[in-house]
Parts: structure tokens; sequence; C-alpha cells
């Protein structure tokens, strides 16, 4: 296989991660405007539980699928490899399995609150498997058996034009769940709910709208240099400034998903001892998946050369 074909799988993989995000934001808003509307304490406390169990699962889910860019950024730094195309491959697989349980807890969420028990049941039950026999089942069935992988080469120098195309790719995989977070935050804090609030929680919330924001702000930086500042001419002064607005922009955007997960579990639970758990352990994943093992990867790569 061609170099230019592996720059294409990796920038075909890149596309597909920012397209199975935008569902994921939708939901992943849901979960959190959810919590504070006027008929959610009505719900079952089973329901709710339930409830901030797929809130964690979709914040993982947005994890596993924004965690392929930034190995892109700080391990590959922006070159194609197969080992990206793998990896972008298993936590995209990883994501839809989380993403499927998500729609069959909400979906049967909802509806057990209004239609009964075995509506809630059938329904979640029945689309959950759906999803995972439409996402899994029907690719293994129908995936030609003795099928050869073509060879690629394990790495190579991908060009500036592609290289800034993908970074400005993965940042229009991080911006959409940072704009879907920042419209909700916004319309909260204009519900009766909100008022209700203990004091630390808004002041939570405060803090992790405006890491939101700062992370909106460094995300459609690199466009806005692109275009304003270079001329919308590629150079590596500007894809190096681009990658660290990536990068820097992803680091807001994890400190506001868990910290407003927490404001939102804790509405739900009324325990703040479990929405600070889970705001850390979800900081924690995402910390993980799109900062630490990506540099553990790399300073390996580097003790090995």
């Amino acid at each position: 296989m061609s170099s230019s074909a592996l720059e294409r799988k990796v920038k075909t993989a890149l596309d597909e991660t920012r397209l199975l995000i935008l569902g994921a934001q939708i939901l992943f808003g849901f979960h959190f405007n959810a919590a504070f509307q006027k008929a959610f304490p009505e719900i079952a406390l089973s329901s709710r539980y339930l409830h901030a169990l797929a809130f964690f699962a979709m914040a993982c889910t947005i994890g596993f699928l924004i965690a392929p860019s930034m190995q892109h950024r700080l391990m590959e730094r922006g070159h194609a490899s197969t080992r990206i195309l793998h990896v972008t491959t298993r936590f995209a697989a990883s994501a839809l399995v989380l993403f499927a349980l998500a729609l069959g807890v909400d979906l049967y969420v909802v509806v057990e609150h209004r239609f009964g028990l075995f509506w809630g049941l059938s329904i979640g039950v029945g689309l959950g498997a759906a999803a995972l026999l439409a996402w899994y089942g029907a690719e293994w069935m129908l995936r030609p058996s003795g099928r050869k992988e073509e060879k690629m080469p394990s790495q190579e120098e991908t060009s500036l034009d592609v290289r800034v195309e993908q970074m400005l790719t993965e940042a229009r995989v991080l911006i959409p769940g940072a704009q879907a977070l920042f419209g909700f935050q916004l319309g909260v804090m204009l519900m009766e709910a909100f008022g209700q609030l203990p004091a630390a929680s808004k002041a939570v919330h405060t803090a992790a709208l405006c890491c939101i924001v700062v992370a909106i702000i460094l995300l459609m930086a690199p466009a806005a240099f692109h275009r304003l500042t270079f001329g919308g001419q590629d150079s590596e002064e500007f894809y190096r400034l681009g990658s660290r607005l990536v990068v820097s922009g992803a680091v807001p955007l994890a400190a506001g998903i868990a910290a407003d997960l927490g404001v939102a579990v804790e509405r739900s639970l009324g325990s703040q001892l479990i929405a600070m758990a889970i705001a850390i352990v979800v900081g924690l994943v995402l910390a993980g998946l799109w900062f630490i093992y990506p540099l553990a990867l790399r300073a390996k790569r580097a003790r090995r050369r």
C-alpha cells in the first residue's frame, strides 16, 4: 500500500471518530440537562442511579473517542502510522459498547417513568441490544472470511499539508462536545432547580462553565490563526502552534466535563460523596486517556531509540 493510502486511512479513521462523537455529545448533554428538569426528582431512586451510571458511561465514551486524536498529537506528532490506525479502531469499538449501554439505560429510565416497568425494560433492553447488533453483530456476520489486511508501512513521514488538515480535523473532533456542553450549561443556570443547589455546587458549575469557554476559545483558535495570521497558508510554524492549541484545549475540556458531571450527579442523587467520587474518577480517566498514557508511550519510544 502506498504512503498516501495510509494517510487517507488515518484521515478516514479520524473523520469516523468525528461522526461518532456528534451522537455522543447529544446524549451527554441530555444527561446533564435531565438532572435539572422539574420531573427528575419524581423518578425512582433506582432509575436515578442508573442515570448516573449512564452519565459516567457517556463521559468515558467521549474520552475514548477523543483519545486517538490526543495520541496522534502527542505521540505520533501528526504523522500517519499503522499504530494510530489500530488504536483508533480499538477506542471506537470500546466507545460504542458504552454508547449502547447508555442508550439502553436512558430509554429505560424515561419510558419506565411514563409507561411502567414492562415497557421500560422492553424498549430499553430491546433498542440497546439492537444498537449492539447493528454496531457489532452485523459487521461480524458480514465480515469476509479469510480476509487479509493490506500491508502498510508501520510509520511514515506525513506531508505538511496533510498534517495541518488532520490537526484541524482533530480540533473538530474535540469541539462539538465542548459546544454542546456549553449550551446546556448556560440553559441550566436559568432553571429553577439550579437556584436550589448548594453554594459550593453553583461555584463548581461556574468554574466548569469557564473551563468549557476556555476550551472552546483554544480549539477555535487554530482556524482563526490559519485564516487571519497565516492567510490560509500551511507552514511548520502554524502546524506547531495549532497542535499546541488543540492539546491545550483538551485540558480545560476534561476539567469542565468532570466537574459538571459531579454537579449533575449530586443534584440527581443528593449525595456529595458519590458525586465527588464519580467526578474524580472521570477526571482521572480523561487525564489518563488524553495525556498520561500518550506521554508515557512517547517517553517509552524515546528510550528505545
